[in-house]
């Protein structure tokens, strides 16, 4: 399945590794609206899609260019019945808030709004239960702001380097699997928009999904390629390289 949006921003064909005719696409015309109403929009047809993918066997998989799209992922596991618990892989923390976050990036916020922070803006319009802290494993979350800090400091989410997570330490029952590709080393992973270096390597990623694929507690998986315009073949070579090993792993592996 295949969100093409960062954010509620529509990605450019240079931007697109996995292409429209190889996957099916979720992609609903967005109102002349604010960027939260807009939000709401694409991951409620997100949510919808990935209910009904739910319902079947096997493991719904999710492609988009931002970690907010997690959301609607998550959402629509819960809408096909499911109580996942979340294995975040990335490099950030993605824990801020509206009143923590300097930025304003929305996408540093997913994970916290997952775990019911300003819970107006997305998780009540999209019917999204907000998980328990110790239902979340963050793996391999490593450049942290001075709030994301204290936030984890007291919180009981879940540290995991890549190296070390392993299913049988993961929370009970089903798991969604959120992969942003940043949490690889950035020198392995050319042109992400917030890359951060001293990352475990790709193999060491890959082979992290892989024991957790095989324990068949899987559900879903959601990718971020939060990357922007490849500059040229070269560089989209190496991004269509590794999601092909990703997807590859979530279909096969299983």
């Amino acid at each position: 399945m295949l969100l093409p949006f960062h954010q509620d921003e529509r990605l450019s064909q240079h931007n697109l590794v996995l292409q429209p005719e190889d996957a099916s696409v979720v992609e609903p015309v967005l109102p002349d609206a604010d960027r939260w109403q807009r939000l709401v929009t694409l991951y409620d047809q997100l949510a919808a899609r990935v209910a009904a993918a739910t319902a079947e066997a096997g493991i719904t998989t999710v492609v988009s260019g931002d970690c907010l799209a997690a959301l609607g992922t998550l959402a629509g596991m819960q809408r096909a019945g499911l109580d996942p618990s979340l294995v975040w892989f990335d490099a950030h923390g993605d824990v801020h808030t509206a009143a923590t976050s300097t930025s304003g990036y929305l996408g540093g916020m997913a994970l916290r709004m997952a775990l019911g922070g300003d819970a107006e803006r997305l998780a009540c319009p999209l019917g999204l239960q907000p998980l328990a802290e110790e239902r979340v494993v963050l793996v391999d979350g490593r450049d942290l702001d001075p709030a994301e800090v204290a936030y984890l400091a007291t919180a009981d989410v879940q540290r995991r380097r890549v190296e070390d997570v392993e299913a049988e330490d993961l929370p009970n029952g089903p798991l969604l699997l959120h992969l942003d590709v940043d949490v690889i080393d950035a020198a392995s992973v050319p042109g992400v928009r917030f890359p951060v270096a001293g990352g475990p390597s790709k193999d060491a990623v890959l082979s992290a999904l892989r024991r957790l694929i095989r324990s068949g507690r899987v559900r879903g998986v959601d990718v971020a390629c939060i990357w922007s315009d490849a500059h040229d073949e070269g560089e989209q070579r190496v991004r269509h390289d590794l999601l092909a090993e990703l997807l590859y792993d979530v279909t096969v592996v299983a």
